[in-house]
Parts: C-alpha cells; structure tokens; sequence
C-alpha cells in the first residue's frame, strides 16, 4: 500500500534539489516596501494591521528558529548531497528571517532595526501552541546532537519539515498570499512570500524523500514518526488559536480557521504518504482521526481547543455531554492496536465532577467508549473529569495524580500495570 509514493521519491534527487536552490535564489535586502508602508497606513484599517503583524509575527519567530536549529540535522545527516542540501536550507532560512525583519521594522514599526530587536518588539504575539511546538524543536535539536541515528533523525525531519514546514507553514503562507493578491496588497511583501514559499515547497521535498530514505532504510523509524506526530500535534492544533478566541483575526482576511485547518490536515496527510508513511499506516494509535474526513478533523480540533480539552489551560474544561463524549471517544481512540489482549478488557470512569460514570470496552479490533456503569470492568478510576483532561492534554501524569490522591484505582493491578502499554504511554 505505501510502495507508490517511495518509488515516486526515488525519482526526486538531492542533487536536483541543490540545484533548485542555486536556480531560485533572491535577494531579501533588495526588496522595496516604499509601496508597502504607504499601503500599511492608508489602505489597512487598524485591526487589519493588528491581525497581519500577530499571523506574520508567527512566522518571523518561526524562521529565525528553525535557522538556529538547523546545525545538527547537517551534522546527523548520513550523505554529504543531504549535508550540502541542509546547508541551503540553512541560509534559505537566514534569509526569510531577514525578509520578516525588513518588513516588520521598515513598514510596521517594530524594533530597532536588528533582528534581536524585532523578535523581542514580536515576541508577545507568540501563541501557547506556537511556543509548545517551537520549544520542541529545541529540545530536538539538543536530542539529535547527542543522537545521529536514523529513528532519532527521521523523529526531527517529521517536526520540522512535515510538521512545521508543511502542515503549519505551507498553509499560512497560501492563507497570505492569496488575500494580498485578491485585495492587490503590499507588492513587496508579496514578492517576498512568494519567494518563501518556493523555498519552502523545496525543503519540503527534501524532507519527504529523507523520511522516505530513512524509513526505507530502518523501520524503527516508522516508529519515531508515530510517536512524535502523538506528541506534536495537539500542540500544533493550538498554534493559530487567535486572542481572546477572535476569530477576526483570520476572517478579517477571507479565510475561516476551519478552511486553514483543512489546508494543514491535508498538507500534512499529503506529505506522510509521499513518504511511503501514511497515518492510517503507522504503528500504535493513530496520530490523528484517519477514519473522518479532513473537515470533519478539523471540527474535531477546534472542539477539543474551544472546550478546554487540549491547548492552553485557562480554567475548568467543558462538561456539557457533547464534550465529554469526544473526550471519551479521544480515549477509545488512544487504544495502542499493538497490545494484544487474550480476552476482552472493560476499563471504567468513575468521574468525581460528573454525574455519570463511562466505561471503554476494549475487544481486538473493537473499541468502544460508553456512558454509564459497566458490572465486568476489570479495572476503575476514580478521578476528577478535569485531571483525566488534563492527561490527554499532557498536562499531568497518571503517575502524578496517583501519588498525589486525586487519582484512585481500584480493581486488577496487573491490569493497571499495563495502561501505558494500552495507550501507548498516555493513560
């Protein structure tokens, strides 16, 4: 099932990326705003120019980070035409930073000039989501300094290139660029986003048939894929979550959040394939919901943000039945199809906060979630509705909770023993 889309990559080589890159190059420092800046004060109302300077903000930060973090993907890359092809990237990177840095400063007002400057005047904008995403790069950045294995690098293609690149940022800058053009807005900047995204649409496929290589090469690296799109993605589902939940903040330009949702579900879903690493393929639960429609994702996504479910915790989640059914349906859903079970298995709820307990009956290849008491459950846990959200948010350990009393089990311990094996290590 997954034999095309390598077979396709293999055609694709790093050498005829590197020479896209010296066929495509352009200069940031020579791009005019005179045009620009007139434009930003006569022609932009004042909640349009706050809207764009929070979306642009997000991918000005975002690419002076991906070109601090690039240095160990050039050094754990095992071929020197990767290597040399990473280097590119690296300035490609550099050089949108300078793009971002120009525009902000020369035209919005921001900053002193330098680039420190600029990235402090920004810094507020930074969404929780962008923040969690981009401070993982870090981390995976260090990670892969000490680890140049194929898994450890293929998990770090899969956040920059898949994640960050394709699902977060090729959607973004197709939301930019078609609103400039439709309203024949600020010419320069438009030049420049379109110059990015060509470099971006490069990386992109220099990520893809990486993955492919590595994965074709080692199948633990199926693995690290899995294990870091479960990790991202509720992360990445908050980066364009708008202040105080304005969704003006993308309407005011022509899209809707769900429309740019769609984009990245598919971009996303695109690339993986391509990669020969389809997510209804990959091993352990599924990263996101392969069996709805990309629509339907992404009212899925918005839902759980709006509800309090993943994202930013700002207070007590949701109650209402429609909330807790998709936060027990997210549980059903967290079922590893690797841990093989010799008989059924019915685990129980017994919310704190609720009035009604639920009960999720596992059966290989059957998974279920259901309100009320179940007589067979082999295992109950007794905890607030509220800390077993903040679980599937990641905010809080079953470890935790349990030493700290608000989470009591009570039924079989060997059953208990294997929940992180059951949910592949969430529950």
């Amino acid at each position: 099932m997954t034999t095309t889309a390598p077979m396709a990559m293999e055609q694709i080589g790093y050498g005829d990326l590197y020479a896209r890159w010296e066929r495509g190059n352009w200069r940031a420092s020579e791009i005019d705003f005179t045009e620009d800046a007139r434009q930003w004060r006569e022609e932009l109302t004042d909640f349009e120019r706050t809207a764009a300077i929070w979306n642009y903000a997000l991918f000005f930060w975002g690419e002076d980070a991906v070109a601090d973090n690039l240095s160990p993907y050039i050094d754990a890359a095992p071929l020197e035409e990767q290597k040399y092809f990473l280097a590119t990237q690296q300035v490609d990177e550099a050089r949108h930073a300078v793009f971002f840095k120009r525009f902000m400063h020369e035209v919005c007002g921001l900053g002193d000039g330098s680039i420190g400057g600029a990235l402090a005047a920004i810094r507020p904008q930074l969404t929780w989501g962008f923040s969690k995403v981009f401070d993982r790069l870090d981390t995976m950045a260090d990670e892969l300094r000490g680890d140049r294995s194929a898994p450890k690098l293929a998990a770090a293609v899969c956040l920059y290139h898949i994640i960050i690149e394709a699902t977060m940022a090729q959607p973004g800058q197709h939301f930019i660029a078609s609103y400039l053009e439709q309203r024949d807005l600020l010419p320069g900047f438009r030049a420049g986003i379109e110059n990015v995204s060509a470099d971006e649409q490069r990386h992109i496929g220099f990520g893809v048939k990486l993955l492919s290589d590595l994965g074709a090469a080692d199948p633990r690296c199926r693995d690290a894929v899995a294990d870091t799109l479960r990790e991202v993605i509720p992360w990445s589902t908050a980066v364009l979550v708008p202040p105080n939940w304005d969704e003006r903040y993308i309407t005011v330009f022509g899209w809707t959040m769900k429309e740019l949702f769609v984009a990245g579900v598919l971009s996303q879903e695109a690339k993986l394939r391509m990669a020969g690493m389809a997510l209804d393929e990959l091993p352990g639960p599924a990263p996101v919901p392969v069996d709805l429609p990309p629509e339907e994702r992404a009212e899925r996504g918005i839902a759980l943000l709006k509800a309090g479910v993943i994202g930013e915790k700002l207070g007590p989640p949701a109650r209402d039945p429609e909330t807790v059914a998709l936060v027990m349906d997210t549980v059903r859903r967290g079922v590893d199809p690797r841990y093989k079970l010799s008989e059924p298995l019915t685990l129980q709820w017994d919310f704190t906060d609720l009035d009604q307990p639920w009960h999720v009956r596992i059966d290989n290849g059957s998974t279920r979630a259901e309100a009320g008491t179940a007589p067979d459950a082999k295992l109950t846990l007794r905890v607030r509705f509220e800390d077993w959200v903040d679980v599937l948010g990641g905010r809080v350990t079953p470890p935790k909770l349990m030493l700290t009393g608000r989470l009591r089990p009570r039924g079989s311990l060997r059953v208990l023993a294997q929940l992180p094996k059951i949910f592949a290590a969430r529950a």
